[in-house]
């Protein structure tokens, strides 16, 4: 067994729990015991607590590995093959403003980070930051740099950083792997049992083959799922799409609710279609909510993450992120298949060849590749084709700075439209604008002329004064502290938005066997 001499590098290193979890799961693979990592973020108190914590998984390993932690990207971007891209920009500051100046024009997202309101505006903040990274790599980076971008919105920095960035980008998500976990356990099959395909946009990626043992039961899964009064409950608008398209979407009930305009658009029915059972399945701001609970407490707690046990770098401990599955596959041949975020160049024959789609792929020593998936449905199709609309405006507004595109991939956004007029639209996006202004230097002739514009002509629109349909209260630091235990597990978990459940060996046996060859473990 020859050891590997690349380096890996962290963008957005100060994510405790998921730079902690993708460092683990590559460090497991027994080639890449002596790699290089580096890790960097803006935020030096953040950096420097992951960078212990890390640390010390690492030595309590017996690995010899000395992780360069540093502000200066360049530097950690130095001769860098393999980049995780796990950024925020604007942290949570911004983030508020994402959720709360929409809520004041009747929009009620959720989460707000791939579409919507909130989610092009994401975009927006991110894609710039996102183009300076791929300068960064291209100039110091290793001549074969590969971009792994975990940073939502997903779709739209994929196609950035492809389009414009000059650096090979692949996205990578969990929720494929977290639907087709729902699904085996709603037919009480073993996951490893039951293969899918799964095909569309990033969060709007549909089930069109669910196969038990050669049985095909994609038609019946509604029928399961209805059946099932926990899932009945808290999917109300997967299984309604579900019973209208024809396909189960990947995306969880919450996130699902805001890419499309029918479930949230009146205010008075948003309870009908959620659970606030967990936050993910609608609440109003639910991910804001958790995400700044989760780092009051990980400041607050930090000196008890030290007394835990470190994480033992074991396969039986790896996770189900695709990232350190990628790199052993291009590194030592072994074969790896996983759902990929890539420009679609025919692999989904009805969308359209320049948009970023999620699909079955595979890998090994000759590259990631993507075999083709065929045709959508025309429903799914056309669901995804309004989305790809709205994301591919988005990225030239973000990379030109076009404040009259960007307002109108508002106007085009699904759930927007369906919420709001256009003066409105034109109003809130203005308001945005200059609340994030520090986070957008390319808007800054136009936010300039937006300021101008609005001291002279005023705010013309009455906003509402709203917490939305469904907001809980954030919990302080010593509400959490009442429950400590569950607060840490938040805290570990919400860094990258989802409840991810711990992969078990049934999980670690799929991944090696999904492409129907068994794959060596590491």
């Amino acid at each position: 067994m020859s050891q590997k001499d690349f380096k890996i590098a962290f963008i957005g290193a100060g994510s405790v729990g998921f730079t902690r979890k993708l460092l683990r799961d590559t460090l497991t693979v027994p080639e890449f015991r002596n790699i290089r990592v580096a890790f960097t973020d803006i935020s030096e108190q953040n950096l420097d607590m992951v960078t212990q914590l890390a640390q010390r998984d690492i030595d309590s390993n017996g690995l010899d590995i000395k992780i360069q932690s540093t502000t200066d990207r360049r530097e950690a971007l130095k001769d860098a093959k393999y980049i995780f891209c796990t950024v925020r920009v604007g942290g949570l500051e911004a983030f508020k403003t994402d959720i709360d100046i929409p809520l004041k024009y009747g929009i009620d997202q959720c989460v707000g980070d791939t579409l919507c309101a909130g989610g092009i505006m994401y975009g927006q903040r991110t894609m710039h930051t996102v183009l300076e990274f791929c300068k960064d790599i291209r100039e110091v980076g290793h001549p074969d740099a590969l971009l792994l971008n975990y940073a939502n919105p997903m779709a739209m920095n994929t196609w950035a950083c492809n389009k414009y960035g000059g650096v090979k980008t692949i996205g990578l998500c969990h929720g494929v792997q977290n639907g087709h976990k729902l699904i085996a356990n709603a037919f009480d099959i073993p996951q490893d049992e039951l293969d899918i395909v799964c095909i569309g946009i990033n969060h709007q990626t549909w089930y069109t083959s669910i196969k038990h043992k050669g049985e095909d039961l994609t038609g019946k899964l509604l029928e399961v799922l209805e059946a099932d009064e926990k899932l009945a409950e808290e999917e109300k608008c997967r299984i309604d799409m579900l019973k209208r398209f024809g396909y189960f979407s990947t995306e969880s009930n919450g996130h699902l609710s805001e890419y499309i305009p029918w479930y949230r658009k009146r205010s008075s029915e948003i309870k009908d279609w959620i659970s606030l059972e967990r936050w993910i399945l609608g609440e109003t701001g639910g991910y804001l909510r958790v995400c700044t609970e989760s780092r009051n407490w990980f400041e607050t707690d930090f000196p008890n993450w030290l007394k835990e046990p470190p994480f033992e770098f074991s396969a039986d401990a790896r996770s189900i992120e695709h990232g350190s599955w990628i790199l052993e596959g291009l590194e030592t041949g072994r074969l790896y298949r996983g759902h990929f975020n890539t420009v679609n160049n025919g692999v989904i024959t009805n969308l359209p060849d320049d948009a970023i789609i999620e699909a079955p792929g595979y890998v090994d020593a000759n590259g990631i590749n993507m075999p083709v998936a065929g045709d959508l449905s025309l429903g799914c199709a056309g669901v995804c084709n309004n989305s790809i609309t709205v994301q591919r405006m988005a990225v030239e507004a973000a990379v030109h700075g076009d404040v009259m595109l960007l307002k109108q991939a508002m106007m085009l956004d699904p759930l927007t439209g369906a919420c709001c007029n256009p003066p409105e639209i034109w109003q809130m996006t203005d308001e945005m604008l200059i609340a994030q202004e520090q986070w957008l230097p390319q808007y800054a002739d136009g936010i300039a002329e937006i300021k101008a514009f609005r001291e002279k002509e005023g705010w013309p629109i009455e906003t509402l004064e709203t917490e939305g349909a469904a907001r809980l209260k954030t919990k302080s630091v010593e509400e959490m502290a009442a429950n400590a235990e569950e607060a840490r597990k938040l805290a570990a978990e919400s860094n990258r938005g989802e409840e991810l459940e711990k992969a078990n060996d049934t999980v670690k046996r799929m991944v090696r066997q999904m492409s129907g060859v068994e794959i060596r473990s590491s």
